[in-house]
């Protein structure tokens, strides 16, 4: 399960491994300790948890300690992730949804509209968790959302065609030059998978914020103002030229879709290639040696990635809203269960504590997470909806060469505005 607005490759399957009874038979002690047997008495017995296919193994034991330790039975229901956001908003409001949900935190705009979200109590358990996973389950001064894992791009470097790393794009770019120039079967200085119709903002994000460019204002918490919409600012404009230079240049192409850019990274095609950790597992098994880099920056400033944040919500309609919060809070947020999402997911793990535990052990998610940390968590606004597709086109027509640059952006900023109106 992915936390992008486009639909990503997915990751190899990884092995499953069961948590002990041991390791969690300390997790009721943790964070709050308000609701009482006699709290969670007073609700239904039985929690319903949507779930993915992924994660409903790695949840079972978890889920039996809480029945052991409460009364309070979690029936783990396996549901397709393709619709199943659209299936909580419909089915919340009748009754008939489930009393928890795991979901991307993108997502919870939409949830919040719709009114079928509860807000949720951290309590001491608040400070335990990365700032911008906080973050990103926050809406309209609220937190929502017990957030387990964090996902963003970085730059995956070929240690065998460009040994150092670089610290701008314009660096990444010459030695990406240089490596074409070289032969040895390199095509592409850099590579960056596009969706040949709607192009890839998310992907393209962090060059467009190194250059101080972003799409809506942030607030001080680092939730988003969707009153104010930045794209069109000077920093968008100039962002916007460089995407047309790059373009003519051959750094970016739109004929290269994320299955070519993985194929021809797995090849040896390319010295560089902008993606998640999502498309590691297939680089590792191509036999690739690979660095990942901090993102370099192209305009001056820090590139920073959008960030995806996986996190279980509670239903506004659950009977047993107390047990819930207990099982999301003293149960899912503990150093026990976030290590065996991450085991399964292969993302950084949300609970600071668990995250700087596996990072001393895995290099890769230690540079995701570093990265991570320093990104911004995507829009859960549901004014995001208006927003895509004219900034893709724009994105895209740039790179095919097509039109003056301001111009071209200025119309998708238009375009954008109408559309926020109605």
């Amino acid at each position: 399960m992915k936390v992008t607005k486009r639909s990503l490759v997915s990751a190899a399957a990884l092995a499953v491994v069961a948590i002990s009874a041991t390791a969690l038979s300390g997790c009721s002690s943790a964070g709050n300790d308000s609701s009482g047997s006699d709290s969670l008495s007073k609700g239904s017995q039985t929690l319903t948890l949507w779930v993915d296919t992924e994660r409903a193994p790695a949840l079972k034991d978890v889920a039996a300690q809480f029945k052991k330790d409460t009364g309070v039975t979690v029936k783990l229901v396996v549901k397709d992730f393709a619709n199943v956001d659209k299936d909580f908003i419909s089915q919340v409001p009748t009754g008939k949804g489930p009393d928890m949900i795991v979901s991307p935190h993108d997502k919870l705009g939409a949830y919040v509209q719709n009114g079928v979200v509860a807000p949720l109590e951290l309590g001491k358990k608040l400070d335990e968790f990365a700032k911008v996973a906080v973050q990103a389950v926050t809406y309209d001064g609220n937190v929502y959302g017990l957030p387990y894992s964090i996902e963003n791009v970085a730059l995956l470097r070929n240690t065998a065609l460009v040994p150092d790393a670089s610290k701008t794009f314009d660096e990444v770019i010459s030695k990406g030059k240089a490596a074409v120039a070289a032969g040895n079967g390199v095509k592409y200085p850099f590579l960056l998978g596009l969706d040949p119709k709607q192009g890839d903002p998310y992907h393209m994000y962090p060059l467009q914020t190194s250059f101080g460019s972003s799409v809506f204002a942030q607030n001080s918490d680092g939730t988003y103002d969707p009153t104010k919409l930045t794209l069109g600012d000077e920093a968008g404009l100039k962002f916007a030229a460089a995407i047309k230079k790059w373009g003519q240049e051959g750094v970016l192409n739109a004929n290269i879709t994320g299955d070519i850019a993985l194929d021809a990274f797995e090849k040896g095609q390319s010295p560089y290639y902008l993606t998640g950790p999502w498309n590691v597992p297939a680089i590792k098994a191509a036999g690739i040696k690979y660095a990942i880099d901090p993102l370099p920056s192209a305009g001056g400033q820090d590139a920073q990635p959008f960030l995806g944040v996986n996190a279980f919500f509670i239903s506004s309609k659950s009977k047993n809203k107390v047990a819930a919060t207990k099982f999301l809070v003293d149960y899912l947020g503990t150093d026990a269960v976030q290590k065996q999402l991450y085991k399964i997911g292969g993302r950084p793990p949300a609970l600071t504590s668990t995250y700087d535990e596996v990072s001393k052990t895995d290099p890769d998610i230690k540079a995701f997470g570093d990265i991570g940390l320093n990104g911004v968590p995507m829009p859960a606004i549901p004014e995001m909806g208006a927003v895509w597709a004219d900034w893709g086109a724009a994105e895209l027509q740039l790179i095919k060469g097509d039109g003056d640059p301001t111009t071209v952006w200025n119309t998708a900023v238009s375009n954008i505005e109408s559309k926020l109106k109605g």
